[in-house]
């Protein structure tokens, strides 16, 4: 968009003032994010509200953003980790203290979203959405219960040759753990042993390993996809055989947060479009998009509907607790990278 010299003031009053320190806004805020995440009209809503131009990188996994903070990437304003990544980011002191807990609308975060473990008190990051990482089964393809591991590591015929995993390491890892019911952020060398073998025996049954799943389920490319619940949503919404499953033997939790790099250039229009999503419609704007919850209260009145009875987004009374990873060990992410390139390779 052309740039247009607008006054916040009178679009916002006076709490701009309280929020960021500034009266007015314009230029560019640089946001790195993961695929398909961002409504766009909530980018257009922003953009004409505070007259900044947002562009837009994406990424697929959160250890691909962290490689390329820690190789010296300078030019990007805000980026959305995972609670884990959250956590390692503050320690590596790579994320700026912007303190959102004191931006006027932080009043809408839902309380059990504030003392988190990745971030107690919320002095780095706010709330983007929420969610499982599962699997989803093609129930024309596949038969019998899809909530099981078994699905991934032990497959039928049908799905043999015909699987997706996520390219993500400590997902796949986290799943294969779990289906051998070993503990997660396990540097045991014979519990490792084990994993590797397990993942290389399933790799001749793999597809592909790509965080893309909508398109390669609703193709039929894979009948048997690792997936996180908004996008297994997002296929079901075009191919109705398919069903998100809740393993018996346990499935990820996690939260994506805005975050704000110590080398952003606009740290003040960062700090603008923090406090943006905290509104309830502007969080409403990503869940109906995605097609996950988020942690801002007052966003259901603004919410499509189905979402409420939808299975990858009400848990189901079978479904088991969703288990939320804190980061591991420097010796147990040493030790998961060599394991993830042995297998790759």
């Amino acid at each position: 968009m052309k740039t247009r010299l607008i006054t916040l003031i009178a679009m916002v009053g006076l709490i701009c003032l309280s929020v960021v320190g500034r009266a007015t806004a314009a230029g560019d805020l640089y946001i790195y994010t993961w695929g398909e995440y961002t409504p766009p009209e909530l980018v257009e809503k922003f953009e004409k509200k505070y007259d900044i131009d947002v562009r837009i990188d994406t990424y697929d996994s959160n250890e691909t953003m962290l490689a390329k903070l820690k190789a010296g990437a300078t030019g990007y304003d805000i980026i959305v980790p995972g609670d884990y990544m959250i956590a390692i980011l503050i320690k590596e002191e790579l994320i700026a203290k912007v303190n959102p807990n004191q931006m006027s609308n932080y009043k809408n975060v839902d309380p059990k979203w504030r003392d988190v473990y990745w971030d107690p008190g919320r002095q780095y990051s706010v709330p983007w959405a929420w969610g499982t990482t599962s699997f989803v089964v093609d129930t024309d393809k596949i038969t019998g219960d899809p909530n099981t591991l078994k699905h991934l590591f032990d497959p039928q015929s049908a799905a043999k040759g015909k699987i997706n995993m996520l390219r993500d390491v400590n997902d796949v890892i986290n799943a294969g753990l779990r289906y051998l019911d070993l503990p997660r952020c396990n540097s045991n060398p014979n519990d490792l042993k084990k994993l590797l073998t397990l993942l290389e025996k399933q790799k001749d049954w793999v597809k592909s390993y790509n965080s893309e799943t909508k398109e390669l389920l609703v193709s039929g490319e894979a009948v048997v996809s690792m997936s996180w619940n908004g996008y297994a949503m997002r296929a079901r919404d075009e191919k109705s055989s398919l069903v998100y499953a809740y393993p018996v033997e346990g499935y990820t939790g996690w939260m994506d947060n805005l975050a704000v790099p110590k080398t952003a250039a606009n740290i003040d229009n960062a700090k603008l479009f923090m406090n943006f999503m905290m509104e309830p419609e502007h969080a409403a704007m990503v869940s109906n998009y995605a097609r996950y919850s988020n942690g801002i209260m007052g966003s259901a009145n603004f919410m499509d509907k189905e979402l409420a009875a939808a299975p990858e987004v009400t848990l189901p009374a079978h479904a088991p607790s969703p288990e939320f990873v804190p980061p591991c060990d420097p010796d147990v992410v040493k030790a998961y990278d060599r394991l993830w390139t042995k297998l790759l390779r």
